[in-house]
């Protein structure tokens, strides 16, 4: 590589690395934002009086009560179809909530300012990981701090696909933000690496292939681990206001709790988004084992990554067919859900820190 060569990829290298910076700058404004979109859209107790009387009231009532609204003679609360989830085990039904907006034109507001911060942080984030990308002319996740950023872009990537798809999805964005500022600031104060060439092991059209459906499979399992987190909490609620002799959820619970998808909802959610994923993670496993036979004349020599990746896929796969089996829905199927989970933070964090074998190209 001449000087000439060399002065450009170093280059290309800092503008990548001002470019994550400046994502997770307007990666912290879309927080706040989501966070004012939860604090503005809770309802006081005169909007949620309103929102209960007209539920009640006819449609022409209505009707009018909407025109004098427009007219400014009145109090706009927005309104929203309640969708009715169908809880898998027949023991409750309940109504979706309004989302982090809470129905409110403040909350609605801020969080439209949220959705677009988001998307333009992801934007500069692309621009971080491609820059990094020409920076060393392969694919940019040849180490830790490389698969991390690329990792959040992807998982911000599948949350916007999925909103512009018109799901409802937009309760997954406060936390979406905070894990993705903890990702990228772990990933710059203790993962980062200067810009280099792989070891000769990983020069394989495999990397693009292999590694590529890792970082797919992990942000969309991210997805469902979030749903599944939220499920529990929200499980644990809708338990509480159906129990007529149990201690009733505080104000900032019920806050915030009611506004989210009902818990038979977020539990379809998980399900669905790991199910159709796992298939994936599967290839990844499978291109995993191709590349090794190629790269070290073997196709599985249980390393220490290949342990815990085939751990992860038995936990994913029992979570699977706990979901197909009676008795094994609802809680139990969700504990073991994000059981799994773990075992692919584990897999990457943890592994990659303290266990040695081939598959050691943190960089750090």
């Amino acid at each position: 590589m001449n000087i000439a060569a060399a002065a450009t990829n170093e280059n290309l290298a800092s503008i990548s690395n001002m470019l994550i910076y400046s994502a997770m700058a307007v990666y912290t404004l879309a927080f706040l934002a989501h966070l004012a979109e939860w604090a503005f859209g809770s309802r006081s107790k005169v909007g949620r009086t309103a929102a209960a009387l007209t539920a009640t009231v006819p449609a022409p009532a209505k009707a009018a009560a909407a025109r004098t609204a427009e007219q400014g003679g009145g109090t706009a609360v927005l309104e929203r179809p309640k969708v009715v989830t169908r809880a898998t085990n027949g023991n409750r039904d309940v109504p979706d909530g309004p989302g982090a907006a809470g129905g409110t034109e403040k909350g609605d507001l801020y969080g439209r300012i949220a959705i677009s911060l988001t998307t333009l942080a992801f934007l500069i984030h692309f621009g971080g990981v491609l820059t990094r990308g020409l920076s060393v002319q392969r694919a940019p996740w040849g180490n830790m701090y490389e698969f991390s950023t690329t990792f959040g872009m992807v998982a911000v990537a599948a949350y916007l696909v999925l909103l512009a798809l018109r799901k409802n999805v937009r309760w997954i964005g406060l936390l979406l933000t905070a894990t993705v500022l903890l990702d990228l600031g772990v990933a710059v104060t203790w993962l980062y690496t200067e810009s280099s060439q792989l070891v000769p092991a990983l020069h394989s059209y495999w990397l693009w292939i292999h590694v590529s459906c890792a970082i797919i499979s992990g942000a969309f399992l991210y997805l469902g681990a979030v749903s599944t987190l939220l499920y529990l909490f929200r499980d644990r609620y809708e338990s509480k206001l159906a129990d007529p002799n149990g201690k009733k959820p505080g104000a900032f619970a019920t806050s915030v709790m009611e506004r989210l998808p009902a818990a038979a909802s977020l539990d379809k959610f998980s399900y669905r988004v790991n199910a159709t994923i796992f298939p994936l993670w599967t290839f990844t496993i499978i291109a995993g084992a191709i590349w090794a036979g190629e790269a070290w004349g073997r196709y599985w020599g249980w390393d220490s990554k290949e342990i815990w990746s085939f751990v992860t896929w038995v936990a994913y796969a029992a979570y699977l067919h706990a979901r197909a089996t009676v008795g094994w829905k609802g809680r139990k199927a969700a504990y073991l859900g994000l059981f799994a989970f773990l075992t692919y933070i584990f897999n990457y964090y943890v592994v990659n820190y303290f266990f040695s074998g081939l598959h050691s190209y943190s960089g750090i």
